[in-house]
């Protein structure tokens, strides 16, 4: 596939297949065709020969060459289940348009530093667990590390102690560099309310935002939990405007990591 893909990649060559689709031609008459010496043609040629594009028969003196449509139908096949598995995770792209659009609202916006305290979210979820599972997810440093950043993304510190004053540490990397997040529990009531402070850093280590977090679990009548998130932000800074214009689709994917591993965990096991 990579050599038919680098031979089509050149606008001759691709000419030169065109010519030959519709039947074997020398290399002469391509050469006329085209408007390249016959050297530069038969380079190209030999370039769609090497991918099995196209075949040559000496004809005495002459060198003809045909295409050969096997080679296309198979990387035609390729490209419709490339494209197949793009339009099947049409929703990653979603997520992509939608945050792209938020930052350029954002930054519209972000004229001066606290330019979006008081912004509030809101988020609620159904999961197919007692509350006390839940509680397990946001206070277990491991199991809260198996969800707790969009998946795309790698966990190397993850703490969240369930008492009045406990630390609150959520540290993770992707290719680019590692993001920290800093801050304290102010309420904790074991599988009901748990409220903590946290705070995105900078590189620098300074505070780019903080937000206020209000976690309530609540039994739901099939014996799963309703789930309800409300987060206020403040001491929000112009630099932190692409992280802000992300709270609400990441928290989204966040979420509902939380409920594929609980549901894929503790339901299926």
């Amino acid at each position: 596939m990579d050599g038919i893909a680098a031979a089509l990649a050149d606008t001759t060559r691709w000419q030169l297949v065109e010519l030959l689709a519709q039947r074997p031609r020398s290399v002469g008459e391509l050469a006329e065709l085209t408007g390249l010496r016959q050297p530069q043609t038969t380079k190209h040629l030999q370039t769609l020969a090497r991918a099995g594009l196209v075949t040559m028969a000496p004809l005495g003196q002459r060198r003809v060459y045909a295409a050969e449509a096997a080679p296309l139908r198979e990387y035609a096949d390729q490209l419709q289940k490339l494209a197949a598995t793009i339009e099947a995770h049409a929703g990653e792209r979603d997520v992509l348009d939608r945050y792209r659009a938020a930052i350029e609202a954002d930054t519209a916006a972000a004229d001066r530093d606290r330019w979006a305290d008081g912004r509030a979210f809101s988020f609620e979820r159904a999961l197919p667990v007692p509350p006390e599972t839940v509680w397990r997810y946001w206070t277990d440093a491991g199991l809260l590390a198996s969800w707790w950043v969009p998946p795309s993304l790698t966990v190397t510190e993850c703490v969240l102690e369930p008492e009045p004053g406990g630390r609150v540490v959520l540290v993770y990397r992707d290719a680019e560099g590692t993001y920290r997040s800093e801050g304290q529990v102010r309420t904790a009531r074991e599988t009901e309310r748990l409220e903590f402070d946290l705070s995105v850093l900078d590189a620098a280590g300074a505070v780019a935002f903080s937000g206020r977090y209000d976690l309530a679990l609540a039994a739901a009548a099939n014996g799963g939990t309703r789930l309800r998130l409300g987060l206020e932000i403040s001491a929000t800074t112009v630099e932190a405007v692409s992280a802000i214009a992300g709270i609400e689709t990441g928290w989204g994917q966040v979420l509902d990591h939380l409920t594929e591993v609980i549901t894929r965990k503790e339901t299926q096991s």
